[in-house]
């Protein structure tokens, strides 16, 4: 697995649509692969394709609970329900959050590694995750969104 480039706004690439997968194959999976640890290096709790440099419609998310990671390919909201406004973030908007107001609940439908079709309900925070990401492939970044942007507190460490 292998860390990619983060492009970071305003890079052109982070507002056009990405294209959707035909293609199943061991780039896909190595994609997969190398966003996974991008994600997880940076660190954050997701990933969209269009953020390493590729319109492909592919995401990755891992918020730290019992789901573990998500690859999805090709992810669309087929059903949402209820708001919640909450902070977000963005590995390629680094140093700023914003308030964005989402979906509390989401069901989203997609494809995995291989092509299978699944589908997943999320609550919350996954929620907000899966329609942040999916908002990337649309060429939507988080402060187009929010209701007020301010500076991220610095990480101590």
């Amino acid at each position: 697995m292998g860390i990619r480039f983060i492009v970071k706004d305003p890079d052109p690439v982070l507002r056009k649509v990405a294209n959707p997968v035909t293609k199943f194959t061991q780039n896909l999976h190595k994609m997969l692969d190398d966003m996974a640890a991008t994600m997880y290096d940076a660190p954050g709790v997701g990933l969209a394709a269009p953020q390493i440099g590729i319109l492909k419609r592919v995401i990755v998310i891992d918020v730290g609970d019992e789901h573990g990671l998500i690859e999805m390919i090709n992810p669309e909201i087929v059903n949402s329900e209820g708001e919640q406004l909450g902070p977000e973030g963005c590995l390629s908007i680094p140093g700023l959050m914003g308030d964005v107001r989402r979906a509390m609940k989401v069901t989203v439908k997609g494809l995995d590694r291989n092509g299978s079709e699944f589908t997943m309900q999320a609550e919350e925070f996954l929620a907000r995750a899966f329609q942040h990401e999916i908002d990337h492939l649309n060429g939507i970044l988080f402060t187009d969104l929010a209701e007020t942007v301010y500076k991220a507190e610095p990480k101590e460490g």
